[in-house]
């Protein structure tokens, strides 16, 4: 059975989920963490519902096997949509915790009542999202944009140089593709009629705020998602009582970490581990030491 010491288990089609994962160790340092890209079947948005389905179950038992995580964060949008359900149904006692596009955090904050919602076609017509959008139709006017292949380029543009102010935002894949889809959408700003919130439904769309943010202007919202998962996966823990706990004060009367064998933050990929290294030493400050390929049946 898990224990207190026992990893969280994080998991998303790629390497996305990352930014995920920073908050929940920005949120919860004392804990372990096994993350898992499952960048061999990457993206998942662009997948049948059930093949999403049956990867995030075996990606399940296999850290609850391999790795006795004591609960699991599902650090991606299509997962979530696709298999949640199935996965709760499953494994009760496991605390779970999935993703959706932040549409109610985002009612909260604009001001125009204008709402852009970009993600991965996977999760935009899925129909867990459909019933979201239908509780709160009345409430904002949205724009729902698919983004086919931006998640597939964010996951390859790991290995290549940042991007720079002084670059043209479409100089790049990523860039091109956050053009094309933004301007699709209409008009950005805080003006009546404007959006003036952008969700961005996807864990790796955080990744191109840079290029967002050149095309929709300094005065948007951006709402994601790891903070408020962060703190729903410590809420859970700490209702299990299964939170890590520090060590008593040292004599400075501050608390200490845990210490043990264990390494705190193991990144693991079924696909090419260069990028899943890139990706953690970019993102996370991240040693390639953290990093291994492994296979998931």
């Amino acid at each position: 059975m898990p224990q207190s010491s026992s990893p969280i288990g994080v998991f998303d089609s790629g390497v996305g989920g990352l930014s995920v994962l920073r908050m929940l160790l920005a949120a919860m340092p004392n804990e372990r963490f096994v993350y898992l890209a499952d960048s061999a079947n990457a993206p998942y948005g662009e997948r049948g519902d059930a093949f999403v389905a049956a990867r995030t179950h075996a990606i399940t038992q296999y850290l609850r096997e391999k790795h006795d995580i004591k609960a699991l964060v599902v650090a991606c949008n299509t997962a979530t949509a696709a298999a949640i359900h199935e996965v709760r149904s499953s494994h009760p006692d496991l605390p779970l915790v999935g993703l959706e596009p932040a549409i109610k955090p985002a009612l909260a904050v604009t001001k125009t009542g204008h709402v852009g919602v970009i993600g991965t076609r996977g999760t935009l017509s899925s129909a867990k999202f459909g019933k979201l959008m239908a509780s709160l139709a009345d409430q904002a006017h949205f724009v729902v944009q698919p983004c086919d292949g931006l998640a597939h380029a964010v996951e390859h543009s790991v290995t290549l140089p940042p991007t720079t102010a002084s670059n043209a935002v479409n100089s790049t894949e990523t860039g091109a593709l956050c053009e094309r889809y933004v301007n699709a959408m209409g008009p950005f700003g805080t003006a009546a009629g404007q959006m003036d919130t952008l969700v961005l439904g996807c864990t790796h769309y955080i990744f191109v705020e840079h290029e967002l943010r050149a095309l929709v202007g300094p005065d948007v919202r951006f709402i994601e998602t790891g903070e408020p998962v962060a703190r729903q996966t410590r809420r859970l823990l700490e209702a299990a009582g299964l939170l890590r706990q520090t060590k008593p004060p040292d004599d400075s009367g501050e608390p200490q970490a845990p210490t043990d064998a264990a390494p705190p933050v193991q990144l693991l990929t079924t696909g090419p581990v260069s990028m899943l290294e890139a990706a953690a030493q970019r993102w996370l400050q991240l040693p390639a030491r953290c990093c291994s390929t492994v296979s998931v049946p």
